[in-house]
């Protein structure tokens, strides 16, 4: 699944509006990066089927110098079996346990707190293995840049259960993996927690 041209094209165009219209003084500059940040809508809706309302007021509420989003990942693996979550807004397809970034919060806190609510586990992290740009990589195309940060982490404690956005946790075995949601993880990165799990010492990968 690669990125169309078009949506890099159109997010880049967005993010340089986003941040002229957040330095700019003049009256004149505004009209010409609000333009800008139309001709990006205008692709986006001619690409996708959202219509350009939704992508205007979803831009719109972006302010300030733009910037990657942040996704944290946990990657939970017992007895060679690695934990993952049916996620029931995409139609119950699965992904490691994790989400957006909060404010106020380190990206440990993150993925600690995203896996209690989620598996009803308690977790320590043992490695981040992973730095991803998304957007590199055959995740489902999205409007906004994210990096992924992937974390081992171990159980310490809890029971799983599910919760208001994700089912029951289960473990699955590497060559039994359920389907997937594309926008949450993929094969590759499922793949690349494995072999964190099997060699600690491997360096942590970057994009």
């Amino acid at each position: 699944m690669s990125e169309p041209p078009w949506l890099a094209w159109a997010r880049e165009l967005q993010a340089l509006a986003q941040t002229s219209l957040h330095y700019t003084q003049s009256e004149y500059d505004k009209e010409r990066y609000e333009r800008v940040r139309e001709i990006a809508v205008a692709m986006m809706a001619a690409g996708s089927e959202a219509t350009p309302e939704t992508i205007l007021d979803l831009f719109a509420r972006q302010a300030g110098y733009a910037t990657p989003k942040v996704d944290v990942r946990a990657a939970i693996i017992r007895d060679d079996k690695i934990l993952m979550v049916p996620e029931l807004i995409d139609g119950g397809r699965w992904s490691l346990p994790g989400g957006s970034a909060d404010v106020n919060s380190s990206p440990s806190e993150c993925v600690i707190r995203e896996v209690h609510e989620e598996t009803g586990y308690v977790v320590e992290i043992r490695k981040l293995a992973a730095v991803i740009d998304r957007n590199r990589h055959a995740y489902l195309p999205e409007p906004f840049q994210a990096y992924k940060l992937f974390f081992l982490c171990e159980i310490v404690g809890g029971s799983p259960r599910g919760s208001i956005e994700t089912g029951q946790p289960t473990f699955f075995p590497p060559n039994a993996l359920p389907e997937l949601s594309p926008a949450r993880v993929i094969p590759e990165h499922i793949a690349l927690m494995f072999d964190h799990h099997a060699d600690p010492s491997l360096p942590t990968y970057y994009d």
